[in-house]
């Protein structure tokens, strides 16, 4: 269970970090601040939501709906890796470049990625628990097949956001405007990224459950 103070250390933290983007991390890497944002608000979102909390049968479903149409959002934050190579980081020799500002980017990349990404995989662990035990689930076979659903449906999310370009804002104010993208994405190479993605998600979430464990 995650402590009121934790919660507020990790608000804060966010809440510094945004403001720094914002200030001093320019283009082409000013989307940081975005997705950063966007990949926080699952996590605070999870914040909100336990095995007797909100009490409210329909708010705590609301709560959860709400919760994944923004959880993608966190491990969507792995592709925006793919930018790195917008640093050009290889010299003439075909080695990596010794460069203080290469590598304050690279830095910057990695702090908005890897924090947001263990804690958006906290916050699926929170939600599957409170699931679980409101209703008396069977524990091992209940959290795998709830993993399975919440991975698989963020990895189609993330292949929405990285190739439609489509934010899950969107889903909220204009959900008409993007069905037709959607009905229209599927095919073989889009199932095939999906299921690299659930795989991505689902090992990460096995590794921080054994370390959660081993704890």
């Amino acid at each position: 269970m995650m402590t009121k103070k934790t919660k507020w250390i990790i608000r804060i933290c966010y809440g510094l970090g945004l403001l720094y983007i914002a200030l001093f991390v320019h283009q082409p890497y000013h989307f940081l601040l975005l997705n950063t944002f966007l990949a926080y608000i699952p996590i605070e979102i999870a914040f909100h939501i336990s095995p007797k909390y909100p009490r409210n049968t329909l708010l705590f479903w609301l709560g959860i709906v709400l919760w994944l149409l923004f959880y993608p959002n966190a491990p969507y934050l792995l592709t925006d890796l793919f930018h790195l190579s917008l640093l050009h980081p290889y010299a003439d020799t075909g080695l990596i470049r010794l460069s203080v500002s290469m590598w304050i980017y690279f830095i910057y990349m990695l702090l908005a990625v890897i924090p947001s990404v263990l804690l958006a995989m906290w916050s699926m662990m929170q939600v599957t628990k409170s699931i679980v035990r409101r209703y008396n689930m069977h524990k091992r076979f209940a959290e795998i097949g709830i993993v399975l659903i919440f991975t698989t449906l963020s990895s189609i999310g993330i292949f929405i956001g990285r190739f439609l370009r489509l934010h899950t804002i969107y889903l909220l104010i204009s959900p008409e405007w993007v069905l037709k993208p959607i009905f229209n994405m599927w095919s073989w190479q889009m199932l095939a990224f999906v299921c690299l993605m659930t795989l991505l998600q689902g090992v990460i979430y096995v590794v921080l459950r054994v370390i959660k464990n081993t704890n």
